[in-house]
Protein backbone atom coordinates (compact mmCIF):
# COMPACT_ATOMS: atom_id res chain seq x y z
CA UNK A 1 0.00 0.00 0.00
CA UNK A 2 1.47 3.35 -1.04
CA UNK A 3 0.59 5.09 2.25
CA UNK A 4 2.56 2.55 4.30
CA UNK A 5 5.48 2.76 1.87
CA UNK A 6 5.43 6.57 2.13
CA UNK A 7 5.53 6.47 5.92
CA UNK A 8 8.35 3.91 6.12
CA UNK A 9 10.43 5.76 3.53
CA UNK A 10 10.27 9.09 5.34
CA UNK A 11 7.87 10.43 2.67
CA UNK A 12 10.41 9.83 -0.09
CA UNK A 13 8.24 7.22 -1.79
CA UNK A 14 7.20 8.53 -5.24
CA UNK A 15 3.51 9.25 -5.74
CA UNK A 16 1.45 10.78 -8.52
CA UNK A 17 1.78 14.58 -8.11
CA UNK A 18 -1.34 14.98 -10.25
CA UNK A 19 -3.51 13.92 -7.31
CA UNK A 20 -2.68 17.07 -5.37
CA UNK A 21 -2.88 19.17 -8.54
CA UNK A 22 -6.40 17.87 -9.16
CA UNK A 23 -7.28 18.65 -5.56
CA UNK A 24 -5.90 22.17 -6.05
CA UNK A 25 -8.33 22.69 -8.94
CA UNK A 26 -11.23 21.34 -6.92
CA UNK A 27 -10.20 23.33 -3.83
CA UNK A 28 -10.19 26.54 -5.84
CA UNK A 29 -13.55 25.70 -7.41
CA UNK A 30 -15.23 24.96 -4.07
CA UNK A 31 -13.83 28.11 -2.50
CA UNK A 32 -14.91 30.18 -5.49
CA UNK A 33 -18.45 28.92 -4.95
CA UNK A 34 -18.26 29.54 -1.20
CA UNK A 35 -16.95 33.06 -1.61
CA UNK A 36 -19.49 33.89 -4.31
CA UNK A 37 -22.35 32.63 -2.14
CA UNK A 38 -21.06 34.62 0.82
CA UNK A 39 -21.66 37.84 -1.12
CA UNK A 40 -25.36 37.01 -1.49
CA UNK A 41 -28.14 36.76 1.12
CA UNK A 42 -26.99 39.91 2.89
CA UNK A 43 -23.32 39.04 2.92
CA UNK A 44 -22.32 42.10 0.93
CA UNK A 45 -23.87 44.36 3.62
CA UNK A 46 -22.37 42.49 6.55
CA UNK A 47 -20.45 44.83 8.91
CA UNK A 48 -22.19 47.90 7.48
CA UNK A 49 -22.17 50.84 9.95
CA UNK A 50 -25.06 50.58 12.38
CA UNK A 51 -25.70 46.89 11.64
CA UNK A 52 -25.93 44.21 14.30
CA UNK A 53 -22.88 42.42 12.85
CA UNK A 54 -20.85 45.62 13.14
CA UNK A 55 -21.98 46.08 16.73
CA UNK A 56 -21.00 42.50 17.57
CA UNK A 57 -17.62 43.03 15.90
CA UNK A 58 -17.05 46.10 18.06
CA UNK A 59 -17.82 44.11 21.19
CA UNK A 60 -15.51 41.31 20.14
CA UNK A 61 -12.62 43.22 18.58
CA UNK A 62 -12.95 46.74 19.91
CA UNK A 63 -14.05 49.85 17.96
CA UNK A 64 -10.76 50.47 16.14
CA UNK A 65 -10.29 46.91 14.88
CA UNK A 66 -13.97 46.62 14.00
CA UNK A 67 -13.75 49.76 11.84
CA UNK A 68 -10.64 48.38 10.13
CA UNK A 69 -12.40 45.08 9.46
CA UNK A 70 -15.48 46.85 8.10
CA UNK A 71 -13.39 49.06 5.79
CA UNK A 72 -11.51 46.11 4.28
CA UNK A 73 -14.43 43.67 4.23
CA UNK A 74 -15.88 44.33 0.77
CA UNK A 75 -12.53 44.63 -1.05
CA UNK A 76 -11.47 41.38 0.63
CA UNK A 77 -14.61 39.62 -0.64
CA UNK A 78 -13.74 40.58 -4.19
CA UNK A 79 -10.02 39.83 -3.92
CA UNK A 80 -10.44 36.41 -2.32
CA UNK A 81 -13.01 35.37 -4.94
CA UNK A 82 -10.63 36.41 -7.72
CA UNK A 83 -7.80 34.53 -5.97
CA UNK A 84 -9.93 31.36 -5.73
CA UNK A 85 -10.64 31.55 -9.47
CA UNK A 86 -6.92 32.00 -10.16
CA UNK A 87 -6.09 29.03 -7.93
CA UNK A 88 -8.53 26.77 -9.77
CA UNK A 89 -7.13 27.96 -13.08
CA UNK A 90 -3.52 27.44 -11.95
CA UNK A 91 -2.45 31.08 -12.30
CA UNK A 92 0.35 31.76 -9.80
CA UNK A 93 -1.15 28.95 -7.70
CA UNK A 94 0.95 29.37 -4.55
CA UNK A 95 0.37 33.11 -4.33
CA UNK A 96 -3.32 32.61 -5.12
CA UNK A 97 -3.53 29.93 -2.43
CA UNK A 98 -2.05 32.27 0.18
CA UNK A 99 -4.64 34.91 -0.73
CA UNK A 100 -7.45 32.36 -0.57
CA UNK A 101 -6.38 31.13 2.87
CA UNK A 102 -6.10 34.71 4.14
CA UNK A 103 -9.57 35.46 2.77
CA UNK A 104 -11.01 32.37 4.42
CA UNK A 105 -9.28 33.14 7.72
CA UNK A 106 -10.98 36.55 7.72
CA UNK A 107 -14.28 34.74 8.39
CA UNK A 108 -12.96 33.64 11.79
CA UNK A 109 -13.42 37.25 12.89
CA UNK A 110 -17.20 37.32 12.46
CA UNK A 111 -18.72 33.86 11.90
CA UNK A 112 -20.43 32.27 14.90
CA UNK A 113 -19.59 28.69 13.91
CA UNK A 114 -16.45 28.74 11.72
CA UNK A 115 -15.89 24.96 11.54
CA UNK A 116 -15.92 25.00 7.74
CA UNK A 117 -13.28 27.75 7.82
CA UNK A 118 -11.01 25.69 10.06
CA UNK A 119 -11.37 22.70 7.76
CA UNK A 120 -10.63 24.92 4.76
CA UNK A 121 -7.46 26.19 6.43
CA UNK A 122 -6.36 22.64 7.30
CA UNK A 123 -6.80 21.25 3.80
CA UNK A 124 -5.42 24.43 2.24
CA UNK A 125 -2.29 24.14 4.38
CA UNK A 126 -1.77 20.64 2.99
CA UNK A 127 -1.77 22.16 -0.49
CA UNK A 128 0.62 24.86 0.67
CA UNK A 129 3.08 22.16 1.76
CA UNK A 130 2.96 20.44 -1.63
CA UNK A 131 6.11 20.77 -3.69
CA UNK A 132 4.39 20.77 -7.08
CA UNK A 133 1.01 22.49 -7.40
CA UNK A 134 1.24 22.51 -11.18
CA UNK A 135 0.39 25.38 -13.52
CA UNK A 136 -2.76 26.01 -15.46
CA UNK A 137 -5.08 23.06 -15.92
CA UNK A 138 -2.25 20.70 -16.91
CA UNK A 139 -1.94 17.65 -14.64
CA UNK A 140 1.48 16.01 -14.20
CA UNK A 141 1.37 12.23 -13.74
CA UNK A 142 5.09 11.34 -13.70
CA UNK A 143 5.94 9.73 -10.31
CA UNK A 144 7.59 12.13 -7.90
CA UNK A 145 8.06 12.57 -4.16
CA UNK A 146 7.35 16.31 -4.37
CA UNK A 147 3.79 15.92 -3.08
CA UNK A 148 4.13 12.74 -1.01
CA UNK A 149 4.23 14.47 2.39
CA UNK A 150 1.30 16.76 1.53
CA UNK A 151 -0.72 13.84 0.17
CA UNK A 152 -0.15 11.76 3.31
CA UNK A 153 -1.10 14.72 5.48
CA UNK A 154 -4.34 15.18 3.56
CA UNK A 155 -5.16 11.49 4.07
CA UNK A 156 -4.50 11.78 7.80
CA UNK A 157 -6.67 14.89 8.15
CA UNK A 158 -9.59 13.29 6.32
CA UNK A 159 -9.23 10.11 8.41
CA UNK A 160 -9.22 12.17 11.61
CA UNK A 161 -12.30 14.12 10.50
CA UNK A 162 -14.25 10.94 9.76
CA UNK A 163 -13.18 8.99 12.85
CA UNK A 164 -13.66 11.93 15.20
CA UNK A 165 -17.12 12.53 13.74
CA UNK A 166 -18.02 8.85 14.20
CA UNK A 167 -16.77 8.96 17.80
CA UNK A 168 -18.89 12.03 18.59
CA UNK A 169 -21.95 10.36 17.07
CA UNK A 170 -21.33 7.17 19.04
CA UNK A 171 -21.12 9.20 22.25
CA UNK A 172 -24.46 10.91 21.55
CA UNK A 173 -27.44 8.74 22.61
CA UNK A 174 -29.77 11.14 20.81
CA UNK A 175 -28.01 10.68 17.48
CA UNK A 176 -27.25 6.99 17.98
CA UNK A 177 -30.92 6.18 18.62
CA UNK A 178 -32.09 8.14 15.58
CA UNK A 179 -34.01 10.63 17.72
CA UNK A 180 -31.91 13.63 16.67
CA UNK A 181 -32.46 13.04 12.95
CA UNK A 182 -36.16 12.26 13.46
CA UNK A 183 -36.69 15.44 15.49
CA UNK A 184 -34.71 17.57 13.05
CA UNK A 185 -36.75 16.42 10.06
CA UNK A 186 -40.02 16.71 12.00
CA UNK A 187 -39.35 20.28 13.15
CA UNK A 188 -38.09 21.29 9.71
CA UNK A 189 -41.25 19.88 8.11
CA UNK A 190 -43.43 21.92 10.48
CA UNK A 191 -41.66 25.29 10.23
CA UNK A 192 -39.88 25.26 6.86
CA UNK A 193 -42.23 27.85 5.33
CA UNK A 194 -41.37 30.31 8.10
CA UNK A 195 -37.60 29.87 7.86
CA UNK A 196 -35.52 32.73 6.45
CA UNK A 197 -33.57 31.73 3.36
CA UNK A 198 -35.54 28.45 3.28
CA UNK A 199 -34.33 27.73 -0.25
CA UNK A 200 -30.95 26.84 1.18
CA UNK A 201 -32.49 23.61 2.51
CA UNK A 202 -33.04 20.73 0.11
CA UNK A 203 -34.71 17.94 2.08
CA UNK A 204 -36.71 15.93 -0.51
CA UNK A 205 -40.47 16.05 -0.17
CA UNK A 206 -40.75 12.26 0.05
CA UNK A 207 -38.48 12.29 3.13
CA UNK A 208 -40.59 14.97 4.82
CA UNK A 209 -43.82 13.12 4.10
CA UNK A 210 -42.69 9.59 4.89
CA UNK A 211 -40.17 10.16 7.69
CA UNK A 212 -41.17 13.46 9.30
CA UNK A 213 -43.90 12.41 11.74
CA UNK A 214 -41.95 11.17 14.81
CA UNK A 215 -43.73 7.82 14.81
CA UNK A 216 -42.04 4.71 16.18
CA UNK A 217 -41.46 3.56 12.61
CA UNK A 218 -39.83 6.88 11.70
CA UNK A 219 -37.45 6.73 14.66
CA UNK A 220 -36.50 3.12 13.87
CA UNK A 221 -35.67 4.07 10.28
CA UNK A 222 -33.65 7.08 11.39
CA UNK A 223 -31.83 4.82 13.87
CA UNK A 224 -30.79 2.66 10.92
CA UNK A 225 -29.68 5.77 9.02
CA UNK A 226 -27.63 6.92 12.02
CA UNK A 227 -25.96 3.51 12.31
CA UNK A 228 -25.20 3.54 8.59
CA UNK A 229 -23.60 7.00 8.85
CA UNK A 230 -21.41 5.97 11.80
CA UNK A 231 -20.35 2.75 10.09
CA UNK A 232 -19.54 4.57 6.85
CA UNK A 233 -17.40 7.17 8.62
CA UNK A 234 -15.39 4.45 10.37
CA UNK A 235 -14.90 2.28 7.29
CA UNK A 236 -14.36 4.90 4.58
CA UNK A 237 -10.67 5.85 5.23
CA UNK A 238 -9.25 2.29 5.09
CA UNK A 239 -11.60 1.38 2.25
CA UNK A 240 -10.41 4.41 0.26
CA UNK A 241 -6.77 3.39 0.71
CA UNK A 242 -7.34 -0.21 -0.43
CA UNK A 243 -7.53 -0.20 -4.27
CA UNK A 244 -10.08 -3.05 -4.69
CA UNK A 245 -12.59 -1.32 -2.37
CA UNK A 246 -11.87 2.28 -3.34
CA UNK A 247 -14.58 2.58 -6.06
CA UNK A 248 -17.24 1.34 -3.62
CA UNK A 249 -15.94 3.65 -0.90
CA UNK A 250 -16.07 6.64 -3.24
CA UNK A 251 -19.67 5.81 -4.20
CA UNK A 252 -20.60 5.42 -0.52
CA UNK A 253 -18.93 8.70 0.40
CA UNK A 254 -20.70 10.58 -2.38
CA UNK A 255 -24.07 9.17 -1.28
CA UNK A 256 -23.40 10.00 2.38
CA UNK A 257 -22.28 13.57 1.72
CA UNK A 258 -25.19 14.13 -0.65
CA UNK A 259 -27.55 13.16 2.17
CA UNK A 260 -25.70 15.41 4.63
CA UNK A 261 -25.72 18.33 2.23
CA UNK A 262 -29.47 18.01 1.63
CA UNK A 263 -29.97 18.97 5.28
CA UNK A 264 -28.06 22.24 4.94
CA UNK A 265 -26.68 22.76 1.41
CA UNK A 266 -25.29 26.24 1.97
CA UNK A 267 -23.58 25.39 5.26
CA UNK A 268 -22.19 22.01 4.19
CA UNK A 269 -21.20 22.68 0.59
CA UNK A 270 -17.64 23.58 1.64
CA UNK A 271 -17.18 20.61 3.97
CA UNK A 272 -18.72 18.08 1.59
CA UNK A 273 -17.00 19.48 -1.48
CA UNK A 274 -13.54 19.52 0.09
CA UNK A 275 -13.94 16.16 1.82
CA UNK A 276 -14.98 14.44 -1.38
CA UNK A 277 -12.06 16.18 -3.08
CA UNK A 278 -9.62 14.69 -0.58
CA UNK A 279 -10.54 11.24 -1.91
CA UNK A 280 -8.10 12.07 -4.71
CA UNK A 281 -5.29 11.94 -2.16
CA UNK A 282 -6.12 8.35 -1.19
CA UNK A 283 -5.34 7.01 -4.66
CA UNK A 284 -1.78 6.18 -5.66
CA UNK A 285 -1.90 5.95 -9.45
Amino acid sequence: MWFYDALTSGFQHPTNPGRLQQFRILFGTVLTLRFALSIGQGGWDRLAPGSLSHHLAEQRLGPTRARLLASTYRPALILRTAAAIALAAGLLPRLALLAVLAGAAMELLYLKSPNAVRYTLLTGTCLLLAGDLGHGLHIEHSPSSANTWAQCLLVLITTDIYWNSAWQKLRSPQFRTGLYLAQWIHVFTQVREQLPYRRQYAVPGIVRRQLGNLTGRDIRLWRMAAAAAITAEIMLPPALLYPPTMPYAVATGIAMHTAFTCLKPRQLITFSGLTLGTYLAFAQG
